[in-house]
């Protein structure tokens, strides 16, 4: 009898032992312990996983929108289609040259190129080389408003899908890719000078966004002048665009007041519920 007791007290604490490893686990991520109810890992380790998760999506985007951006055309583009028109002409090389570019007494640096990745990157070249156009008769194509370095970096781009950026170029190969339509160009222009912007430049890329219909970074400069009204008349820049281009202070007002009505909306919502 004692030896029965005894062996059921010892299976008594195993059994409070083994309750007690169920209730409390490692995270497989971090190796701290959780609440059994949680199941794989902790909470901080889910959400920064969540997080990484987005991210990781948002670069698989990225590269999708970079390769359909370098992918050549293809005779079996047409087929693949049901069209029944012959394939496109075969394009021989071009060259570009920038208007900005040269000294005195010098001719300018030409800016070599092949025409069959022009018609397939931009369709404003597609325009200029599929046509009987001077383009197309003379193989030279002037680009008016932009220094060599602006046009070999557009070029480039054209065939890498990158490109090195400051912000004097990224704005120069903005306004490249908004006059030939190279929409995947001007995004990445676009996201870097939002990475860039900040007070002290955000009138002048608000006023640059609105010339070159770039909402992305329209759309962030603005939220950032309507956060800081209280400082915008004090700015040089401010009394600047007053003269120049009054349209664009009347807008960063009325984008102020409506996001005063909506704020205002919000707290009326909030004291209600």
């Amino acid at each position: 009898m004692r030896r029965h007791r005894s062996n059921q007290v010892i299976r008594s604490e195993s059994d409070t032992e083994s309750d007690t490893d169920a209730e409390t686990m490692k995270c497989i991520s971090c190796k701290e312990e959780y609440g059994s109810r949680d199941a794989g890992t902790c909470k901080e380790c889910y959400e920064e996983a969540s997080e990484t998760e987005e991210e990781l999506k948002r670069e698989i985007e990225d590269l999708k929108a970079k390769v359909a951006f370098l992918r050549f055309w293809s005779p079996l583009d047409h087929a693949h289609r049901g069209s029944t028109t012959t394939p496109g002409p075969f394009f021989s090389d071009v060259v570009l040259i920038a208007s900005d570019d040269g000294s005195p007494g010098f001719p300018p640096v030409l800016v070599p190129a092949n025409k069959a990745v022009l018609v397939n990157r931009s369709p404003v070249f597609k325009a200029m080389l599929e046509n009987e156009m001077e383009e197309s008769r003379s193989g030279t194509i002037k680009v008016s408003d932009v220094s060599y370095d602006a046009l070999r970096a557009f070029v480039n781009y054209l065939y890498t899908a990158e490109a090195c950026l400051d912000e004097q170029m990224a704005c120069d190969l903005l306004v490249l890719a908004e006059k030939y339509q190279v929409k995947h160009l001007k995004g990445y222009c676009e996201k870097f000078l939002v990475s860039k912007l900040n007070w002290d430049n955000s009138l002048m890329s608000y006023a640059f966004a609105h010339q070159h219909n770039a909402k992305l970074v329209l759309d962030a400069a603005l939220c950032l002048i309507t956060d800081n009204m209280d400082k915008l008349t004090k700015r040089e820049e401010y009394i600047e665009l007053v003269e120049k281009d009054p349209r664009l202070v009347v807008e960063i007002y009325e984008a102020y007041l409506s996001k005063q009505v909506n704020t205002a909306a919000h707290k009326d919502c909030s004291m209600k519920s």
